[in-house]
């Protein structure tokens, strides 16, 4: 695993200038987020809102989409980090910890980092104790039976 410190240097550019590309009228706090993967292709991601809030996509989710859409498969992502602007790191909502925890890798890390000097970081265990896994699911049952 890549240190901290390091991803936060590559990464970090990139979720800033994917928050200044944020569609963010109603909560006027574009947040920006990049992905890197085990093969070191980088996503960007920004938020995109609309008028009917429930509709909203967050950064981290759209940076994981972006992979997704590119072929990147279960597990492939190895760290995310947040930009948020301000003197304040943010963490993660609790849907973008949900679909991280489902489409990370189990030694990822999540980093968050804004314009000041806070920086924030959870392992793949920590951001999501209690997660709802595809294995709960149940399995879909054969049309002849």
């Amino acid at each position: 695993m890549i240190p901290h410190e390091e991803i936060l240097a590559l990464l970090k550019p990139r979720a800033a200038a994917a928050a200044a590309n944020a569609y963010a009228p109603y909560s006027c706090f574009p947040v920006g987020a990049a992905v890197l993967t085990a093969a070191g292709r980088i996503y960007v991601g920004c938020n995109v809102e609309n008028a009917a809030f429930g509709l909203a996509q967050c950064a981290e989710r759209s940076a994981l989409a972006a992979a997704v859409a590119d072929g990147a498969t279960r597990g492939a992502v190895s760290a995310l980090v947040i930009y948020t602007p301000g003197l304040q790191a943010h963490p993660p909502c609790g849907a973008c910890r949900q679909v991280m925890h489902e489409l990370m890798s189990a030694d990822s890390m999540v980093l968050s980092c804004c314009d000041g000097e806070e920086n924030r970081r959870w392992l793949h265990s920590e951001y999501l104790p209690d997660p709802f896994v595809p294995e709960a699911l149940p399995k879909p049952r054969n049309e002849g039976s």
